[in-house]
Order: C-alpha cells, then sequence, then structure tokens
C-alpha cells in the first residue's frame, strides 16, 4: 500500500499552503498571489505584487516532498494496480511531474527562475495529460474516472488562458490554481480509494 499512501499524503499540500499563507503581512491573496509566492525567498515586489512569506522554507519542503511521494507513488500504483502500457505511460507522465515539482522546491522562482519554470511546466503540462490518460486506461469507479477526464480538460484550458494572462477575473494566482489543483485532488482521491479497497490484512486487489 505505499503507493497510495504516497499519493494520500499529498492532502500535505494543501495543509501547508494554508499554514504558510496565514503568516503573510499584508495578508496573501489567492487572486494576485501564485502558489510560488508562497516558496519565495524575498520581501518586496515580484512580478508585478508584493510577496512576503515568512515561512518560505516550509513551502518550499512540501513542494519537495509533493514530488518524492508523487514520483515513489506512481512507480508503487503501477506495480501493483495498473497493468498497461496505458496506464504505465499515465503514471511515468506523473513521475515526471513530480520531478519538476521537486525542481519547483529547489529553486524558488527568485532564485533560479529558469529551474522554477522548468520544474513548473513538467506537472502544468504533463501532469494534467497524465489526468486525460488515466481516466481510461486506470480501474477506477466511474465517479473518479469522470473526474480524471473532466479535471484534466480544464487544467489544459486554464492552462492555455494563464499563458495568455487571460484570466477572466479570477487574477493570475487564481487561473494558476484551476492549472495546479485538479491534478493533486485526484492523487489524493485515486489514493485513499485504493487504501479504502485494499485495506492491510487483506492482501492485494485490483481497484
Amino acid at each position: 500500500m505505499i503507493g497510495p499512501i504516497c499519493y494520500a499524503s499529498s492532502v500535505q499540500y494543501f495543509v501547508v499552503q494554508l499554514l504558510v499563507a496565514l503568516r503573510w503581512s499584508p495578508p496573501y491573496s489567492i487572486s494576485r498571489n501564485t502558489i510560488s509566492d508562497l516558496g519565495n525567498t524575498a520581501c518586496g515586489s515580484w512580478d508585478g505584487h508584493y510577496v512576503c512569506s515568512p515561512w518560505h522554507d516550509l513551502m518550499n519542503l512540501s513542494f519537495i516532498v509533493l514530488g518524492i511521494t508523487m514520483m515513489s507513488g506512481s512507480v508503487f500504483i503501477f506495480r501493483g494496480f495498473a497493468p498497461g502500457r496505458a496506464a504505465a505511460a499515465g503514471l511515468a507522465a506523473l513521475a515526471v511531474s513530480g520531478l519538476g515539482v521537486v525542481l519547483v522546491g529547489l529553486f524558488p522562482e527568485n532564485r533560479v527562475p529558469a529551474l522554477h519554470g522548468l520544474g513548473a511546466s513538467l506537472p502544468f503540462v504533463l501532469g494534467n495529460i497524465a489526468l486525460l490518460v488515466l481516466a481510461f486506461a486506470l480501474e477506477m469507479p466511474v465517479p473518479l474516472r469522470a473526474y480524471a477526464f473532466l479535471a484534466g480538460v480544464v487544467a489544459i484550458l486554464a492552462l492555455a488562458a494563464y499563458h495568455s494572462n487571460h484570466y477572466f477575473g479570477l487574477g493570475q494566482g487564481g487561473m494558476e490554481r484551476f492549472v495546479a489543483y485538479p491534478q493533486t485532488i485526484f492523487l489524493v482521491a485515486i489514493g485513499c480509494y485504493l487504501i479504502a479497497k485494499n485495506p492491510p490484512g487483506r492482501g492485494r486487489r485490483r481497484p
């Protein structure tokens, strides 16, 4: 059950964001500030808005932990629950996305912008494509399958809007969350589902 537990543990990413955001003064804005602003190591103007994140180390650690659990969870879920080339491709894309998230944590936006941007692009692109692949390739209930497909579509459309600076009233930070959050929510959901279907002591079962 290592794989499902790794995926389910991705919930820490949301908890840490809340804790780090609460330390901001003036308050952190979900609409104006991006997720990466929480890991910014300096105080001052950045990309047209004010940034000062006292607990940036905690946020960057959260990025790194999330990336590691994405990579390890994908490997173990493939070995235990996901036969087939299509499932392997989808999980491989999530694993590579996890590597990108690690880069985001290791290289904050104000330290090495190029590597930070490269790291962010991997989950933004590959991670959301993986949702579409796994919607058809991974055995799971219809509601989870529907969520994976719709979340992938919404996230990819949001990515196009984000890169063309069309935020539709959500702000830069709000639109970025439509790109980033769907796959993390999927990780938590599929992880919890597999844990519930295969509790310890009952042996390994297919989903």
